[in-house]
């Protein structure tokens, strides 16, 4: 064995790994180290590419002395970065200098050729001197890229016609206009004014922000008065849930809050995840909140990290009403909703007027002498819980008191078929988990005697999933509402009206395309609409006006030919991306158009953020033949809405289809989705457009006008489409892999399927009551889904865990994927399983041998 002795231990593995012999130590052959003995260098060198053919780059090596020896090294080249064969051609052998000789050259051919890329570099290293010892016995050799980039376009197409127009404010009889223009939000969950007080809002975030802000259409700004993100711990549907002022905050400054914590909230996951109600002092004139000033009033475990309620009101008996869900996980494992022994899963009343004396003493709040179970002792394994007010609950989510009548009205979130609307009676059972709104959840165990049933309720269809519950209409802006309960759903963005009269039938009132995560009342008794996520916007409900006309006919759009609507107009891009969404099999064809003079913006995630007015195009075909194409548009109010157009049988124009379809195509079902379906997918948190962002659109295209293939983002960069200079060469930019290129490995295709298909709703702040980060640049061990337990049922599959390494079979979220029915995911507007995604995510998880 021979011993190495220089310290440079990474030439030791380059020499080892170009397979010379020896080490690349002082002296060679017997000399051992004789410092008497010359040294061989090698210097670094750099040279232009080339377009095609070869180009000489010679190595000069060296010696530092004459010597009266004959000298012998060893030389080889190895890629860096450079590839031999394609880039350059391999080089090695011997060197020898005659005495007196004491400079050698060497010529390594570099072979040109016309693509933009990055420099390139290759290693040339000397071995095994004899009569000589190494000095720098590695030189490196750059490879200087001269190709300018190849564009697949010659330059920018002018788009006069295919522009976003301003965005329809109702589909109905209600309309939602912008409140506050200038002011956007991050995910706000509730919005109130202080007693007496209407000149101002108070707005809460789901981070745990409280916002201040005047009640204006004029106001810029907003004021923070409170961070308690270092309390709350906001995973899934947890976070700073509801707000409440004291009947008499005029006198006492009180504010009560209504938020989820944990042993560490600040990091995932922390220990202990619990509801707390705790009050707060306000000073200021309501400008500031002191943290200090917190009395915690109730603490509540929660088992799991959904189905957390949170609402919490004043009624108008003065008392303290809160919400709390059924502790989560699906179907009640635990049995909340029907058991009286624990707070979860039921209304609560309260009664907060506690002095400090009694605080002091122990007494956080007191009972009120009506409630159904005020006699009992507490909560405890035999004995009621005396705050309940009202019981069997799922997730009451969003709940208001009828200020003329006293009235408390709730939408209750079902499971995995129906939403509900309940009035809440004191000592109600409402029903779950023996009932999902007014229909058996467990047939075998179905007694209903004793349970109320709902007001209202609605199935999943049209992509609802998840009332919002909302307030009974007092204002004088909407007369024709007056006295009915407006609520939503979350998912379709829809608003329905309830009226007053006995079994009267909900009405849809609008399709806003917002996912509402809460409505408010204003003193006046106008009502709002908060909408979600990023940039979310509060909207004022009124009586609809004309809305802008939007073309009925795809051929109308000014996104398409007129003449031939399957055709674009001339201002819009075709593109493709590199890991498409399933869509049950259809093939797509998709487009993009700004403005004119307008650009993309590239974010440090690599997602693209498109200018107001911009326009995505996809054509969808079955068998040939277009069955739908979507818009989907960013209007002049800075918000997105998609619109659907159905192709007739004739294939010569498409027509608009409002509120969503299901049509029967061939062997299969189609879905055209609703306003609301398509912000359901294409999420606040994932910026809304989806399949344009760097790592999806850095791919090779051919350009149909001019014949080219040209990567996508040199074309863009190339034509003057972003706003700055990419950041680099494409080559060096993110790139997810195909699902078909068996060159990559499984797991990366795998992840990219992932980020393709699940990660625009999976991912943080995502609209999901599920903490799972999907995306593929996110490690698998920060993704929440390796060894982790459902969050949302099991699927009646024991042990069952999100991904079980190995075991494919107890493994949710393939389970999931495999469903066809309400438990399938992705959830929406698909009835034909993806085979091939399927058996790619079974195949990467029966590879996972562990956990990393």
């Amino acid at each position: 064995m021979t011993r190495c002795l220089r310290h440079d231990l990474s030439l030791v593995l380059l020499v080892a790994a170009a397979g010379l012999a020896g080490c690349p130590s002082s002296g060679g052959g017997n000399t051992g180290n004789n410092p008497a003995l010359p040294s061989l260098s090698v210097s670094d060198v750099s040279l232009a590419e080339g377009n095609s053919g070869t180009s000489n780059t010679l190595f000069r090596v060296q010696l530092s002395a004459a010597s009266s020896a004959t000298i012998t090294v060893d030389y080889a080249t190895r890629d860096d970065n450079a590839s031999a064969g394609s880039d350059y051609v391999a080089a090695s052998g011997t060197l020898r200098f005659a005495p007196g000789e004491t400079a050698k050259t060497v010529t390594v051919a570099v072979l040109g050729d016309t693509l933009d890329e990055p420099n390139e570099r290759l290693f040339f290293m000397l071995a095994n001197p004899v009569q000589a010892k190494l000095g720098a016995g590695t030189a490196r050799a750059t490879i200087l890229n001269d190709d300018g980039p190849l564009a697949g376009l010659d330059g920018r197409p002018a788009n006069p016609t295919c522009v976003a127009p301003p965005r329809p404010s109702g589909s109905a009889s209600v309309a939602l206009q912008d409140a506050f223009p200038d002011l956007s939000f991050v995910s706000p969950l509730a919005m109130l004014q202080a007693p007496g007080d209407s000149s101002r809002w108070y707005v809460i975030e789901k981070n745990g922000a409280l916002y201040v802000f005047s009640n204006s259409p004029a106001t810029t700004s907003k004021t923070l008065i409170a961070d308690l993100s270092n309390l709350v711990d906001a995973r899934s549907e947890g976070g700073l849930l509801g707000l409440a002022f004291h009947p008499n905050y005029a006198q006492n400054g009180y504010l009560y809050l209504s938020y989820t914590t944990s042993d560490n909230p600040v990091a995932d996951n922390g220990a202990n995840f619990r509801s707390r109600i705790s009050r707060f002092t306000l000073t200021g004139a309501g400008s500031a909140l002191d943290p200090a000033s917190e009395r915690n009033l109730l603490t509540l475990a929660q088992p799991f990290d959904n189905h957390d309620g949170g609402q919490i009101a004043f009624g108008p008996d003065g008392y303290l009403y809160i919400g709390f869900g059924d502790g989560g996980s699906g179907g009640d494992p635990q049995g909340n909703g029907q058991n009286t022994r624990t707070l979860l899963g039921a209304m609560l009343r309260i009664d907060v007027n506690v002095s400090d004396a009694e605080y002091a003493a122990g007494t956080r709040y007191k009972i009120p002498v009506d409630n159904p179970f005020a006699t009992s002792p507490g909560c405890g394994a035999t004995s009621n819980c005396p705050e309940i007010y009202a019981w069997g609950l799922r997730n009451p989510w969003r709940w208001s008191f009828d200020r003329a009548t006293g009235d408390l009205w709730a939408g209750d979130v079902g499971q995995n078929n129906w939403e509900e609307i309940d009035r809440i009676e004191r000592g109600g059972n409402y029903g779950w988990n023996i009932r999902e709104g007014a229909h058996c959840y467990n047939a075998a165990t179905c007694a209903l005697a004793g349970l109320i049933d709902p007001v209202a309720e609605y199935d999943h269809s049209g992509g609802r999933c998840s009332v919002t519950g909302g307030y009974v209409y007092r204002g004088a802006g909407m007369p024709a509402l007056q006295g009915s309960y407006l609520y939503g759903d979350f998912c379709s963005g829809e608003i329905f009206g309830l009226g007053a009269q006995s079994g009267a039938t909900p009405q849809l009132l609008a399709d806003s395309g917002l996912q509402i995560a809460s409505f408010a009342e204003g003193q006046d008794g106008e009502l709002y609409a908060l909408g979600y996520g990023g940039g979310a916007h509060i909207y004022r409900l009124s009586s609809s006006t004309q809305a802008p006309a939007f073309p009925n006919r795809l051929s109308d759009t000014g996104c398409v030919n007129p003449a031939n609507p399957a055709q674009p107009a001339g201002g819009l891009i075709p593109y493709d991306i590199n890991v498409p969404f399933w869509s049950d099999g259809a093939l797509k064809e998709r487009y993009l158009a700004l403005p004119n003079a307008s650009t993309l913006h590239i974010n440090a995630e690599h997602d693209w953020e498109f200018p107001v007015g911009s326009v995505l195009l996809k054509h969808f075909r079955l068998s040939g033949q277009l069955i739908e194409t979507r818009l989907f548009m960013h209007h002049p109010d800075g918000e997105w809405a998609g619109y659907s157009y159905e192709w007739n049988a004739a294939q010569t124009d498409a027509t608009l289809v409002i509120g969503g379809k299901t049509k029967t195509v061939g062997s299969q079902t189609w879905r055209y989705p609703s306003g609301g379906e398509c912000l359901r997918c294409h999420s606040a948190a994932a910026g809304r457009a989806l399949g344009p962002e760097s790592a999806q659109m850095n791919r090779a295209f051919i350009y149909p006008s001019t014949g080219r293939s040209a990567n996508q983002l040199t074309t863009y960069a190339a034509i003057g489409l972003f706003d700055a200079p990419l950041p680099d060469v494409a080559a060096n930019l993110p790139r997810l892999p195909a699902i078909t290129d068996n060159t990559q490995p499984l797991e990366a295709r795998a992840r990219a399927y992932l980020h393709a298909n699940c990660a625009n709703c999976h991912r943080p702040g995502g609209p999901t009551p599920v903490n799972l980060d999907l995306r593929y640049t996110t490690a698998l061990a920060a993704t929440n889904s390796c060894n982790a337990v459902p969050q949302s049922g099991d699927l009646g599959m024991a042990n069952a865990l999100l991904i079980a390494p190995g075991d494919p079979a107890r493994s949710v979220l393939l389970l999931r994927m495999r469903a066809l029915d309400s438990k399938r995911m992705p959830p929406l507007a698909s009835s034909v399983l993806d085979s091939d995604g399927v058996s790619l995510i079974q195949s990467w998880i029966a590879a996972l041998a562990v956990c990393p």
